[in-house]
């Protein structure tokens, strides 16, 4: 799918230029690589925005259209604002057709659902990493690479070197290393032996204590507390017999 991009020319430079150029709905980008020097440029933001919202604008030659020639380039890098839907500013790197080229490509992951891990043995797919680097010439660069799940089992993987990748191109990898690119994995679930067990570990609610019930008193003043209420029974019993005196007097 070819991807046409329009710009032109910006020779106005510094931060309070690129401030109005926004303010504008124009983006300021620049365009680097291949035999000449880099040049300022400058693209519309509606039109660049709803690019970047598409999978293929990352990882595709993309066609420049700069006054009335066209060039291929790449999309590199690009600056967002911290928390507007706005494009800050964009690189664009020159292609040759003869040069090879090192770019992120998305993976594309197929057949997990009829995979033995997941249909017979419970298991959810685990994607370990999303996009991977490779290196080719300009025109064998794919959309995306894809990754077949088909034959997984729970506790097996599929690696970079596993992949089938189109002609021409190879994964950009250190020596030695070969990374996992997806698994079948056993979500991770609560038993009824667990929930039992956590049940148990809380205690019942008149076990609790609180500030409202009184501790417990000791055996000596259980006594004392005792002997109170009989003495003021005896007290009482003493003033009414001396009331009585009085009366028959």
């Amino acid at each position: 799918m070819k991807i046409e991009i329009t710009a032109r020319k910006r020779d106005t430079k510094g931060t309070g230029s690129s401030r109005r150029m926004r303010t504008a709905g124009r983006v300021p980008c620049i365009l680097f690589g291949g035999d000449r020097d880099a040049f300022n440029i400058e693209l519309d933001h509606k039109e660049l925005h709803r690019h970047l919202q598409k999978e293929a604008f990352h990882a595709s030659i993309l066609t420049l259209k700069l006054d009335s020639a066209e060039e291929p380039v790449l999309l590199r890098a690009y600056n967002m604002h911290p928390f507007k839907a706005q494009v800050q500013h964009v690189d664009f790197q020159r292609v040759s057709k003869d040069r090879k080229i090192h770019m992120k490509v998305p993976l594309h992951f197929v057949n997990a659902e009829n995979s033995p891990g997941v249909k017979e043995q419970g298991g959810v797919p685990n994607h370990v990493i999303n996009e991977l680097d490779i290196s080719c010439l300009p025109d064998d660069l794919p959309g995306f690479i894809e990754v077949d799940m088909g034959n997984l089992t729970v506790g097996h993987s599929i690696h970079v070197k596993e992949l089938a990748f189109p002609s021409g191109v190879q994964p950009v990898l250190h020596r030695g290393e070969n990374p996992v690119v997806a698994t079948i994995i056993v979500p991770a679930l609560v038993t009824e032996e667990e929930e039992a067990a956590a049940a148990e570990a809380i205690p019942a609610a008149g076990e609790v204590p609180t500030t409202e019930q009184a501790a417990p008193a000791k055996e000596g003043e259980e006594a004392a507390a005792g002997d109170k209420p009989a003495a003021k029974g005896a007290d009482k019993a003493d003033k009414a017999d001396k009331a009585e005196k009085k009366e028959k007097k």
